[in-house]
């Protein structure tokens, strides 16, 4: 009995183990130069879905950063969006969002660019870029 026990224990640590975790906070940010100051998830999470041109985002390459971004501000998972994007780029009606391997990268092209809108976490967060939205 003690055995089956164990090895129940054991099997439930191990799958817990296994679930990625995105502990730091997620931050929508801009430019400084930008006028804007706030903005609701689902403001930002038009602009990560090409529904709206308004501002240019700027994307990370697959990782957990973006899965809990697109699952908190998009309710969506990455095939989802994928396929978003991929219908949007094949009918020509957008070009898809650059992808930068880090927050250090998202965070120097947001800078860069006026017009641009990306997700970092927050402990990244400088006086080169503004946040806007703190992700719930």
């Amino acid at each position: 009995m003690k055995t089956a026990i164990a090895k129940l224990m054991l099997a439930a640590g191990l799958g817990m183990a296994a679930a990625p975790l995105f502990a730091a906070e997620i931050v929508v940010i801009v430019n400084p130069k930008n006028p804007a100051t706030r903005m609701f998830s689902e403001q930002a999470g038009q602009f990560f879905l090409g529904k709206s041109t308004l501002f240019t985002p700027v994307e990370h390459t697959d990782g957990a950063l973006r899965n809990e971004f697109y699952k908190k501000v998009l309710d969506k998972d990455a095939t989802q969006v994928k396929a978003i994007w991929s219908k949007l780029v094949f009918t020509g009606k957008a070009t898809a969002p650059k992808e930068y391997g880090s927050s250090a990268e998202v965070k120097k092209a947001v800078a860069a660019d006026v017009s641009a809108i990306g997700y970092i976490e927050k402990s990244q967060v400088d006086d080169t870029v503004k946040v806007i939205l703190t992700v719930q």
